[in-house]
């Protein structure tokens, strides 16, 4: 008898320490996906979500894809900022959006962000599609306007293929950047 105890009382434990163990490491992994994907400039990536009606969890997706968080990137193509602007882009979205407009700013984590959530939202209120959006967003709108009329590269209003590689693998690093950030979010508000 005092062996039927024993051994329950080993498997009892067994069973706590792997549970345990299992806590243990989803917190370290949890802390680990933190620190790659972070929530920087989270007052202006919230303030101009709501603004522009972009989930935050996109810009973010965004953010980490173009810059990863570094306001003073500059792309090899010219694009500047944690959104990566092109000067022409920010141009047209200050005059959208009413900033005073100055070329200097471009890197300016809240101006950079402002236009670069409000051309989403320009994008999005074009395509619909979020993938369709970061294809934009990569290529640029008018690029995505010519493939979406090819009936080779879309199908109802939907790409089917994307004919530059860069954009393509964009297109992927955004979708999964954001699913990290949508998991994320998801434990923030559960905790």
């Amino acid at each position: 008898m005092a062996d039927a105890v024993k051994r329950s009382v080993i498997a009892i434990l067994l069973i706590v320490a792997s549970v345990l163990l299992g806590y243990t490491v989803d917190v370290a992994l949890d802390k680990r996906e933190k620190a790659n994907y972070p929530t920087k400039y989270s007052e202006y990536v919230e303030k101009y979500s709501e603004m522009y009606g972009v989930p935050s969890d996109v810009v973010y997706a965004v953010i980490k894809t173009e810059s990863d968080f570094n306001p003073d990137a500059k792309s090899d193509k010219g694009a500047f900022g944690l959104m990566q602007l092109m000067p022409a882009t920010f141009e047209w979205a200050c005059g959208k959006t009413g900033i005073p407009y100055n070329k200097d700013k471009i890197t300016d984590p809240e101006m950079n962000i402002q236009c670069g959530v409000y051309y989403l939202s320009y994008c999005y209120d074009q395509f619909l599609i979020w993938d369709t959006v970061y294809a934009a967003y990569n290529a640029g709108h008018g690029q995505v306007k010519k493939w979406l009329s090819d009936d080779t590269l879309s199908k109802n209003g939907r790409l089917t293929d994307i004919p530059f590689a860069e954009t393509k693998a964009y297109v992927s690093r955004v979708i999964e950047a954001r699913e990290k950030y949508i998991k994320l979010m998801e434990v923030d508000t559960n905790e």
